[in-house]
């Protein structure tokens, strides 16, 4: 199992990480009243939030790979999910979110804001940003649903196929005792990605920005990260 406990080491770092920097902010604004934040602090927040966002939602993807290898070829598991793989995974998951968090910020600092600079928000947002700028903002809005489409779209697409992939297999040789195996085997990253998944699309792509989407933003900012460890935790 060394493979799975390799990755959630760098998922618990990852969901740390996004919590750590919009929680601590929001508590403080809450206990001090004093709604406010410097331009380059909001610029930073937005940068690391893209970032962690985006590495979870690779570091799911790279897991659930993971489980349908366990699943779908279990003799084979050690000799392809070896440790030169894993890191590359790892690693190629952090540039590639370094790359995405750094594109986004660099086209969103080229840009003026207008003298209303507030952010009907909890935390410096992309797309809450976007909408205060005075500039022209159709490249960023191009970057957003072609780049960061795919950012989305394609671990998504990873983390699906492989679930049906499982599924095929299963149902293959239905029985209760291969149910069960599988359920165990994939049962919590299951719960994690339809969690972390079902949050991030209320938000982004069912959003008006009122009540109920800051409610959805906390939950895949504070609550999922928090959920995490006690999920594995318990099926450890």
């Amino acid at each position: 199992h060394e493979p799975m406990y390799y990755l959630l080491s760098h998922l618990a770092f990852s969901d740390i990480s996004l919590s750590s920097v919009t929680v601590p902010k929001m508590l403080t604004d809450m206990q001090t009243r004093q709604q406010s934040i410097p331009y380059v602090g909001c610029i930073a927040q937005m940068y690391f939030f893209i970032l962690f966002g985006c590495l979870d939602n690779l570091f799911l993807a790279v897991m659930a790979y993971d489980r349908y290898v366990a699943v779908c070829h279990p003799l084979h598991y050690t000799t392809i999910m070896r440790e030169g793989l894993c890191v590359l995974l790892v690693a190629g998951s952090w540039i590639v979110t370094c790359a995405h968090a750094l594109l986004h910020t660099l086209l969103l600092v080229r840009l003026s804001f207008c003298a209303d600079n507030t952010i009907s928000y909890f935390f410096c947002e992309l797309t809450a940003l976007l909408k205060l700028s005075c500039s022209d903002t159709s490249l960023n809005e191009l970057v957003i649903f072609t780049e960061g489409g795919v950012l989305y779209f394609l671990p998504l697409g990873v983390v699906l196929g492989s679930y049906v992939r499982i599924g095929t297999i299963i149902l293959r040789v239905p029985s209760m005792k291969g149910l069960y195996k599988a359920f165990s085997t994939c049962g919590s990253h299951l719960f994690v990605v339809t969690l972390y998944y079902g949050t991030l699309a209320g938000v982004y792509f069912f959003s008006s920005w009122d009540s109920k989407d800051i409610i959805a933003s906390v939950m895949y900012t504070v609550i999922t990260p928090m959920l995490n460890p006690i999920v594995y935790g318990v099926r450890t």
